[in-house]
């Protein structure tokens, strides 16, 4: 008998140990931790293109480059993302990610021109169009890495918020321009929403909006013309996806 109680107390002991260990292990926030998750959508980019300057060969002034009928860029994307989310409490999250979209998007075109500067000193080239090629460009290996202030409606349902940096590259090329790129920074925010569809997986909807600063790019043709062109630009995403919560 006394063996039994002893067995007895030994069990009950280890039951209250282990109920003790699974409760300091349990999560606060089911949607804290590491999760990873891919995306596709579709991204539009409203590019903006100042003046710029050109030197061409045998004209003593610096000539100006202009960029006219610049169409948007319109393109399906695709997007690999990894975070962790901090837990704040039961309901609140802060989290880290880092997204990346690899390869590049599809193009569109612009016209660029470059122009004579109005000069008598030129004579009949004063303030003339000097050359006009239609150029093409397109983005590459955009990514970002943002902190996400979440909000945890229970287990299965979640709503977060984006802001941080983001970065682009930029590839541009034309007739007579070989292929060159710039890169690009700014920052973006967004807004998203999960939702579990099994203990682990869960379905994703982003919207997203990236404003980049001013670089220029710089290249010569193959006529020898030098140019340098200040570029910028927006985009705007919607995306959605699956994800695994760890």
């Amino acid at each position: 008998m006394k063996t039994v109680k002893i067995s007895a107390l030994v069990l009950a002991m280890a039951g209250a140990f282990a109920t003790s260990a699974n409760a300091q292990s349990a999560k606060v926030n089911p949607w804290e931790g590491a999760y990873g998750q891919v995306e596709v959508g579709y991204a539009t980019v409203t590019p903006t293109i100042n003046n710029g300057t050109a030197n061409v060969p045998g004209l003593p002034l610096t000539a100006n480059t202009t960029a006219s009928n610049v169409n948007n860029l319109n393109t399906g994307v695709a997007v690999l993302a990894l975070g962790y989310n901090f837990a704040v409490d039961k309901s609140w999250l802060v989290g880290l990610g880092a997204s990346y979209a690899p390869g590049a998007s599809s193009s569109a075109t612009g016209q660029l021109n470059v122009n004579a500067p109005v000069n008598p000193a030129l004579g009949p080239l004063s303030g003339r169009t000097l050359s006009s090629t239609v150029a093409n460009y397109q983005m590459k290996n955009s990514y970002s890495i943002t902190v996400n202030p979440g909000y945890a409606f229970d287990k299965d349902k979640m709503a977060y918020m984006m802001l941080g940096y983001a970065g682009t590259t930029v590839g541009l090329s034309s007739p007579v321009i070989a292929y060159n790129t710039v890169n690009l920074t700014g920052y973006t925010v967004g807004l998203g929403y999960k939702q579990m569809v099994t203990n682990s997986l869960y379905m994703l909807g982003e919207v997203k909006y990236a404003s980049f600063g001013q670089a220029t790019a710089s290249t010569t043709s193959t006529n020898g013309v030098a140019i340098s062109q200040p570029v910028s630009a927006n985009a705007a995403e919607i995306l959605i996806g699956v994800g695994y919560r760890f």
